[in-house]
């Protein structure tokens, strides 16, 4: 597999196209944790270090955006938002990933980039714990790991940047169908991977809050589109072969409730059967001016990853070392308080809908 890497300027003089030697990682995740004394604490500060507010960003940072796939429309715009914070404090950006979201397919890139030195890693994992190793190592070797959309086990990174509260995200989906279906009938489910750990949490607090609140709505299945365009198309048409008294799917994916929607768009089901998720304005905007989309929900990406950036900067500062109740400044977002677990929430998400998908542009 070869590693696809654009950048200025990585660590070590690497630029352009690199191809490196793979550490064999044999680290356990949890093997260390926040202010644990064995040999890393996250992001290579000493163990036990205090956060210093007013340290200085140094100079020429490597930070590199490890999304979970590349040619992600959601991560390329996320990835435009991490740039421009690199840009701000003047470090030196890069992005490398996986063709496919598997489980284990970021290996390889944390591996490289840990040999080319790193000082910051951002990404969002396609499983909780298999690249948990690999973060490990890198952290040991001295680089902040921030994870965002998608978190790791705790243990095994440094942050995470949270789009929006889990329950926020889950029952902004549930309701927008709700409105939709009147409450009531069968309702499906297609999601990415079936190890993703961001969507995983969200179906689950779906299915309780739908259960709660609308006895009527059924969710009866929820099928994996692998956040390939192609795959989730086919996902989309096997439900309503499958289900034909569906009245309703929710794809808390870009890549599926696109796919969803093009299918949907150009079928009998038009109309008929109701489509909600999280997608960005930009590829919905069609779908939701031919009427084959009436709402559905998102927070802006650019932001999300803008946010990760100086995060990341600020742990590789000093500026904060991931604790409860320490604070650091993003940029033109402003100041951001961390949470239990080091948790950092971006804010609430968006209902877009023909009343306002014109004014946003990403």
């Amino acid at each position: 597999m070869s590693l696809f890497l654009t950048s200025r300027r990585v660590r070590g003089g690497l630029t352009g196209l690199a191809v490196a030697a793979m550490v064999l990682t044999t680290a356990a995740c949890g093997g260390t944790t926040r202010g644990e004394d064995e040999g890393s604490s996250g992001g290579g500060e000493a163990a036990g270090a205090s956060a210093d507010p007013d340290a200085e960003i140094p100079a020429d940072l490597a930070i590199a955006f490890l999304p979970k796939q590349l040619n992600n429309p959601y991560f390329d715009v996320a990835a435009t938002g991490s740039e421009r914070a690199v840009g701000e404090i003047e470090g030196e950006f890069s992005q490398v990933g996986p063709s496919e979201a598997s489980a284990s397919s970021q290996v390889s890139y944390i591996n490289t980039l840990t040999q080319q030195g790193a000082d910051v890693i951002l990404t969002s994992a396609n499983d909780p714990n298999a690249i948990c190793s690999a973060l490990d190592q890198a952290r040991s070797g001295g680089a902040s790991v921030v994870t965002f959309d998608s978190d790791t086990d705790p243990e095994c990174r440094d942050l995470f940047i949270n789009q929006a509260t889990a329950e926020g995200i889950a029952q902004t989906q549930i309701d927008t169908m709700a409105e939709q279906i009147g409450g009531t009938g069968q309702v499906a489910i297609l999601s990415a991977t079936a190890n993703a750990t961001n969507q995983n949490t969200w179906i689950e607090l779906m299915t309780e809050y739908a259960a709660q609140e609308y006895p009527d709505m059924e969710i009866v299945t929820t099928v994996y589109g692998d956040d390939e365009d192609e795959k989730s198309f086919q996902e989309t048409q096997g439900l309503l072969q499958t289900y034909p008294d569906l009245k309703g799917i929710i794809s808390p994916t870009t890549v599926g409730i696109s796919a969803a929607a093009r299918y949907l768009s150009g079928s009998e089901y038009k109309g008929r059967v109701a489509l909600t998720g999280l997608g960005t304005p930009n590829q919905m905007r069609e779908f939701v001016q031919d009427g084959t989309v009436t709402a559905f929900a998102l927070w802006n990406p650019e932001d999300l990853g803008y946010l990760a950036a100086y995060a990341g900067a600020a742990l590789a500062a000093g500026q904060i070392t991931g604790e409860e109740g320490e604070t650091f400044t993003a940029g033109d977002l402003g100041e951001y308080e961390i949470g239990a677990d080091g948790v950092v929430v971006l804010g609430e998400p968006t209902v877009f809908s023909a009343d306002n998908i014109d004014d946003f542009d990403f």
